[in-house]
């Protein structure tokens, strides 16, 4: 109960700078002008655009099956695009896209997946994608350094340090068996503060089940070949990202610029922005693409190239990655009602 009531709280805090954002951005433009120019469009760019996401969403989907089904767990397609959706919305809506993983492991669990394989399946997903991300933003860098003022400058250092800070504790997590112990011991101290009944019996599932995540994760570790074939999925899936960028900005009928240019530009606007506790990073995305992105359309569009290409790459994988969760949630409640009553 107190978990619902915290993700209705963050959802509606989301909501809410949704509105300011939307409000900063709108009220000193001239409305029709944005839907006259969002009504003539060119609509095979923005489903073009819609099927990078497609691609971004079914990398993950992919990464996370391959680790699963390295572990020996039973998993499909389907299942791992629900998994990929359930992450992209819950990392959305909480801050610093915190609630992305645990809810993750949540409905993995309840799909008779194990908690320790699916949090190394997890790991190693988001240890390829800061991987990826701060590579990526660092080389485009070299060419795009020129596009970023003072705070901007301030908020990409920030945003690698955090990046690189999270990927060092990611492998920590994967690879430290001292690390994992002491984490165990960590929680088996808080126990014995808040008086938790069958402390031991606790303890030694918990060991148990450290066990096997250490002996899952040795196998990942000596895996190369797997850890290769994740790093580059990831990468193909962030280039397609980062690639919706680029079909928004033919969408609005621009084509001076080429694709390795908007799509460098736009890794860099990800990693100033990634390190930002904000739910989506929503409000500030916005405002560093205006800022990043001023020298690429004028003045008259860009808040019409914000709300298309957010709309692409976040909104509307929000509201759809939203849907799937609410019939995934009742599907799965369902199910349990149905099995108890048996």
């Amino acid at each position: 109960m107190k978990d619902g009531k915290k993700i209705f709280r963050n959802l509606i805090f989301f909501i809410l700078l949704i509105v300011v954002t939307f409000y900063v951005l709108l009220k000193d433009q001239d409305i029709l002008q944005i839907v006259d120019i969002l009504s003539s469009v060119k609509l095979q760019f923005v489903f073009a655009g819609m099927c990078c996401m497609a691609v971004y969403v079914v990398c993950e989907a992919i990464n996370i099956g391959r680790t699963l089904k390295s572990l020996n767990e039973k998993s499909n397609i389907f299942r791992n695009i629900k998994y990929a959706l359930i992450g992209f919305f819950f990392s959305g809506i909480t801050p610093a896209a915190s609630g992305g993983q645990p809810l993750q492991i949540y409905y993995m669990h309840k799909d008779k997946i194990s908690v320790s394989n699916s949090t190394i399946a997890l790991l190693m997903n988001l240890s390829s994608m800061q991987v990826i991300t701060i590579s990526f933003a660092l080389i485009s860098l070299i060419f795009n350094y020129h596009y970023l003022n003072g705070v901007l400058i301030t908020f990409f250092i920030i945003g690698i340090l955090l990046n690189l800070s999270a990927l060092i504790l990611l492998l920590i997590g994967i690879f430290s068996k001292r690390m994992t112990k002491g984490l165990i011991n960590l929680a088996i101290k808080l126990m014995k503060v808040f008086k938790i009944k069958n402390i031991e019996s606790k303890k030694e599932k918990m060991e148990k089940e450290l066990g096997k995540y250490q002996e899952n994760a040795d196998y990942i570790k000596n895996n190369k070949v797997l850890i290769i074939k994740i790093i580059l999925t990831t990468l193909v899936q962030f280039t397609f990202y980062y690639g919706v960028t680029y079909c928004t900005y033919r969408a609005l009928g621009f084509n001076e610029h080429n694709v390795l240019e908007i799509v460098s530009m736009q890794s860099v606007l990800y990693a100033t922005v990634s390190g930002i506790p904000s739910p989506g990073a929503v409000g500030v995305t916005e405002g560093a693409f205006i800022e990043i992105f001023k020298s690429v359309y004028p003045t008259s569009v860009m808040s019409t190239a914000v709300l298309l290409n957010r709309g692409i790459n976040f909104y509307f994988l929000i509201i759809v990655s939203g849907v799937v969760t609410v019939i995934n949630h009742i599907i799965s409640s369902k199910r349990e009602k149905t099995n108890e009553d048996k």
